[in-house]
């Protein structure tokens, strides 16, 4: 497979979902040229296993996108996607959004590759998408609503405490560490 000459940047590479899309993104081996990966100051410098390379993690700031990047894959809150998303699309990146920060936006096209790919062609720069259980529902809803129609949905969800990321499993493992005065682990993360 020959590489593309495409750059990507992953924001909140470090964090839960941003290892997540590393790992989904060794995968699949795509026909990317370079990765960037980018996160808070604070887990600047760190070292990452990916692709069989060694990354070293740059902090993210408003000069991150000067250097050209095609492609930004960001996974590191609402507030950094606010903040630095427009930064990014204007340079000429091209950002997919993972928090919540577009998702209500009406200019910002929210998509799910199964059931509206072709909205991600009417971007300005950002591209969005819902939140997990979301994605799920609509993949299966989507040929029912074609062939059927839909009138409602109840729907309720219960989301993982993955969710909230690495301060959230640890929570996690504290309230049941106390409840139990046992060390028990949820997760290795």
């Amino acid at each position: 497979m020959n590489k593309k000459n495409y750059r990507i940047a992953i924001v909140g590479a470090t964090g839960v979902v941003g290892r997540t899309i590393l790992k989904v993104l060794e995968e699949k081996n795509l026909p990317i040229s370079e990765y960037v990966l980018f996160a808070s100051k604070r887990s600047a410098g760190k070292k990452i296993l990916f692709m069989k390379k060694k990354f070293t993690v740059q902090e993210l700031n408003e000069f991150s996108f000067d250097s050209g990047f095609d492609f930004a894959i960001f996974s590191a809150g609402g507030e950094t996607s606010k903040k630095f998303s427009p930064i990014a699309a204007s340079k000429g990146c091209i950002v997919v959004d993972n928090s919540s920060a577009f998702r209500m936006d009406p200019v910002v096209p929210l998509i799910v590759p199964e059931v509206n790919p072709s909205d991600a062609f009417t971007h300005k720069g950002i591209i969005s998408n819902p939140n997990c259980s979301t994605i799920q529902a609509v993949v299966a809803l989507k040929p029912l609503q074609d062939k059927y129609g839909i009138k409602r949905i109840v729907y309720s969800t219960y989301q993982a405490v993955s969710g909230a990321g690495k301060h959230g499993i640890e929570d996690l493992n504290n309230g049941i560490n106390r409840y139990t005065s046992q060390k028990i682990s949820v997760s290795n993360f």
